[in-house]
């Protein structure tokens, strides 16, 4: 049984769906650009939370989910990649998210994994997780919309939208597994 599984990559799935809804709108120059001196680039934000989920859920179960190979504050330079670049390593991030919750089952959900040696409940873990992710696509999402000014899409109900949604709310659960 996976009832609380599911739900929790329904989850995950909306927002990286959100996300990839941000890239899409930017240029590949845009990609790179931050809104202001300290901040940080989409590309950026894309390679740390790619790099998290990697060394997160890679060994989910058996190793401690900040591996010593991961360069953290690595992912936070500066940086300009291609379009496809980013999307390559955006994947590997998710690729490794994906898997790990497929072979897991919520009889699992209690189980202890380590991240920096601490220990974290399955479900613990995959809550911080997704927290995590949700605040890194909202970065994306408002840096990609700032850039965009005028020319944003609305990724979510747009202003003066909601009565039309309401009327038929086709978004209020996240997107099925991809078969």
């Amino acid at each position: 049984m996976r009832p609380i599984l599911e739900s929790i990559e329904a989850e995950y799935r909306r927002y990286k769906q959100l996300a990839e809804g941000a890239f899409e709108q930017l240029s590949e120059e845009q990609l790179s650009r931050t809104a202001g001196a300290s901040g940080n680039s989409a590309a950026t934000i894309a390679w740390h939370v790619s790099g998290n989920l990697e060394s997160r859920f890679t060994e989910f179960l058996r190793s401690d989910g900040e591996k010593p190979g991961r360069d953290r504050d690595s992912e936070f330079l500066p940086r300009s990649v291609s379009r496809a670049e980013l999307l390559e390593k955006w994947e590997r991030g998710w690729s490794a998210l994906v898997t790990s919750l497929a072979g897991l089952d919520d009889s699992q959900l209690q189980s202890v994994v380590t991240i920096r040696g601490v220990p974290f409940t399955v479900i613990e873990a995959l809550h911080r997780s997704l927290t995590h992710v949700s605040y890194h696509a909202g970065q994306i999402v408002f840096l990609a919309k700032e850039l965009r000014g005028g020319q944003w899409r609305y990724l979510t109900i747009p202003p003066g939208g909601t009565p039309a949604y309401n009327a038929n709310p086709v978004s209020e659960k996240p997107p099925g597994p991809r078969r």
